[in-house]
């Protein structure tokens, strides 16, 4: 599609209706052990200019699993491919655009289980997405990743709000779905925000639940402001150099406070109106 743009795993920062930023991190075990990071990002802007549409995606790759970097890499990689081809042409209506994201999501497994065939289970992800556009933010989770986002003022101090996240598969499990699980449809969780005070966006995998968001009872609540802010507020005024920036974030990703927390991989996707 004319005036795709695309970034996945690179370092630095990409302009445009959203300035977008990304990192993913090997976490403790896997530096031990050099086991290859399983999460991915990627992101997609498409249209028009006045009508574009920026496309983020994370994916957790199953720790168990042989071959779940390669999954994670994929499922990000179908998500802004699919997304950034059909968002424009959705009805522009909050019921338009959760058919669109579950219909998108339904062929995107279709395509993920053809490309990796009999041995699917073994390239077992997660799956989160936002999508972006001039009058709406489209929401798909399945697995245990989070979404936040930045809206909106209370006597000066921003909001944010976490998006609802997937129902458990069920009362008794914590057993996190995954893109290639059975049934994955039924456990999907879509959302459309109809908010035009939304200036800011992050996305991550679970390696970063508990730094990122306030617990209460095993289950998250809300975001956690001071982290929030000072990762958005840090690409709302980045550096000179963007490679500096990127490595700051990719050190405080692997530094010790965060890795006592949660030794598994991390990833952060950001993205902020300039």
């Amino acid at each position: 599609m004319a005036g795709i743009t695309s970034t996945a795993g690179r370092s630095g920062v990409t302009a445009g209706p959203w300035r977008v930023h990304g990192v993913s991190v090997e976490g403790y075990r896997h530096r031990r052990t050099g086991t290859p990071c399983q999460d991915a990002w990627r992101h997609e802007v498409s249209g028009p200019p006045g009508a574009r549409v920026t496309v983020l995606a994370v994916a957790d790759g199953a720790g168990s699993r042989s071959r779940s970097d390669e999954g994670s890499a994929l499922a990000v990689q179908l998500a802004v491919e699919c997304f950034a081809r059909r968002a424009a042409g959705w009805p522009q209506t909050t019921a338009g655009v959760r058919d669109g994201l579950r219909d998108g999501f339904l062929d995107i497994r279709a395509e993920f289980l053809r490309r990796t065939g009999d041995e699917a289970a073994e390239f077992a992800t997660t799956l989160t997405v936002v999508v972006l556009a001039p009058d709406w933010t489209g929401h798909l989770s399945v697995g245990d990743g989070f979404a936040v986002l930045r809206a909106g003022s209370v006597d000066g101090v921003r909001q944010f709000h976490l998006l609802p996240q997937p129902a458990a598969a069920s009362e008794y499990s914590n057993e996190t779905v995954f893109l290639t699980s059975a049934e994955a449809d039924r456990w999907i969780r879509v959302d459309c925000v109809r908010d035009p005070g939304v200036d800011g966006v992050l996305l991550s995998t679970d390696g970063l639940a508990q730094i990122a968001l306030t617990w209460a009872d095993g289950a998250p609540q809300q975001p956690s402001q001071s982290f929030v802010t000072a990762v958005l507020q840090s690409l709302d005024a980045p550096g000179a150099d963007p490679d500096q920036d990127h490595e700051a974030l990719a050190a405080l990703l692997r530094s010790d406070r965060l890795t006592q927390v949660n030794a598994d991989d991390k990833t952060l996707l950001r993205a902020v109106r300039p």
